[in-house]
């Protein structure tokens, strides 16, 4: 019998190549059919493995067939990647048990006369484990070729994505990138001020066996070490919220304050808004909008458990201009972007982009910047952030803005935002972490104010 996680995430990594989902909601329907936690976690794991490290278990497929991939049926490819990883990775599993199920699963897939294929191919895989025929890091850094053919490959990073770190950084630092993006992230909570403190949320995940660390860079980040939070009742009674280090500081860098007109202009799923309504300490208000019906009900539903008052939500599209005057004090625009520097967390965005997809996300990127610039009040403030990595989404927009928009001076974050870390400020006043200097994603964020 095949067991059901492998199952699972057979048809989560069918489902994400074919493009009828993502790897979230592939991921999230797959759990909601097994009924075992430890299936689930499994699963999910495979699955999440699996989009990681697809360049190098593509080229030890090809390696060990002597076929390239697009010669093979997708389902046989499908469960020689799981497989591969498996033996690879997940060691604690048997290798004769994973060889076993992948024959299985290859005559349950319809391809019966595959099944002797895949067994040869995962027989060999499991006995040359020690001696894998993939590209070594070069001795030489100024070998560009053997350099890329490390990180695109064995490192497993799309080839133009590489070589733009390789040229930027060195290639010292675009292994350290690669190493952290192939690092399963853990799971990081804010404390939420409108129900506690962050000394008291640790006496309480303690009563419930959850141990847990300070972040380094986020006042009210908690990195969990032991146990499983999400289980007990914090997540229902609003004690935290699910949220990246990196992620929140992008709320710090917003310097929200008591009595201030906010508009978080791309809110869902909420975490944002929630961190910056504590800030309000119930004197001013947020106004919440995001543009689809689920996002809208996503943040619904965050503002409602994290008991957070003085936020109203509207739906608006930022692509077009916005039914408000020019009355907000401050304006977060948390674009909508290729999402290049969250590879750790969402690991199939590397195979989804192309190069040229930036070009065209700046250009809608930009015009959402304008479209919130106009409800700025004068003397207002407006914050640009991003989930990128990449400068044409990040200095390159916020560049763009000013040239057509003299009313607006970018403003250096060490004064517009004292509460944010010094050492997660560039030489510009941009909030910018990165895998290498921070040990978090790669986010952006930069303050302009209206003359």
């Amino acid at each position: 019998m095949i067991a059901p996680a492998r199952i699972a995430a057979f048809d989560i990594l069918s489902s994400v190549s074919s493009g009828g989902a993502d790897l979230p909601a592939a991921v999230a329907f797959a759990r909601a059919g097994l009924h075992d936690d430890r299936d689930r976690a499994l699963a999910a794991e495979i699955a999440t493995g699996v989009q990681r490290w697809r360049a190098a278990l593509d080229h030890l497929i090809v390696a060990f067939s002597k076929r390239t991939i697009d010669r093979l049926d997708a389902e046989v490819v499908e469960i020689l990647r799981l497989s591969i990883y498996q033996l690879l990775h997940l060691t604690r599993v048997p290798a004769a048990a994973v060889v076993d199920d992948a024959v299985d699963l290859t005559k349950r897939a319809g391809k019966k006369s595959a099944a002797g294929f895949v067994n040869a191919i995962l027989r060999t895989v499991s006995r040359r484990r020690s001696e894998l025929p993939l590209p070594a890091r070069p001795s030489d850094a100024s070998d560009r070729d053997a350099a890329l053919d490390y990180l695109s490959v064995t490192m497993s990073h799309p080839r133009w994505l590489a070589a733009r770190w390789l040229e930027r950084f060195g290639l010292e630092i675009a292994e350290r990138w690669t190493q952290f993006n192939n690092t399963p992230a853990r799971l990081t909570l804010r404390t939420n001020r409108l129900t506690t403190t962050p000394e008291d949320l640790v006496r309480r995940l303690d009563d419930q066996d959850v141990r847990v660390i300070s972040g380094v860079y986020a006042r009210d980040a908690l990195i969990v070490e032991k146990g499983y939070p999400l289980r007990g009742e914090g997540l229902t009674e609003g004690w935290f919220v699910v949220q990246d280090e990196a992620s929140q500081l992008v709320a710090i860098a917003a310097a929200v304050g008591p009595g201030m007109r906010v508009l978080d202009a791309c809110a869902s799923p909420g975490g944002k808004t929630t961190a910056m309504a504590a800030a309000l300490e119930r004197r001013g208000f947020i106004v919440a909008s995001d543009r689809r019906d689920r996002r809208i009900q996503l943040l619904r539903q965050a503002v409602r458990s994290a008991r957070a008052e003085h936020v109203g939500i509207v739906q608006t599209n930022l692509l077009e201009p916005l039914p408000f005057g020019a009355v907000f004090d401050l304006v977060v625009v948390d674009a909508p972007c290729s999402g290049l520097g969250t590879l750790r967390r969402d690991p199939d965005i590397r195979w989804r982009r192309r190069e040229y997809d930036l070009s065209a996300l700046a250009a809608v990127e930009l015009t959402m910047l304008e479209n919130a610039a106009a409800v700025v009040a004068p003397g207002g403030r407006l914050l640009y952030a991003t989930c990128s990595s990449e400068p044409e989404e990040n200095e390159g927009v916020v560049d763009a803005f000013r040239l057509t928009n003299p009313l607006f001076a970018e403003l250096d974050l060490r004064a517009a935002a004292p509460a944010l870390p010094a050492a997660v400020i560039d030489s510009r006043g941009h909030l910018r972490t990165t895998p290498d200097a921070h040990g978090l994603e790669a986010f952006f964020a930069a303050m302009l104010r209206r003359q």
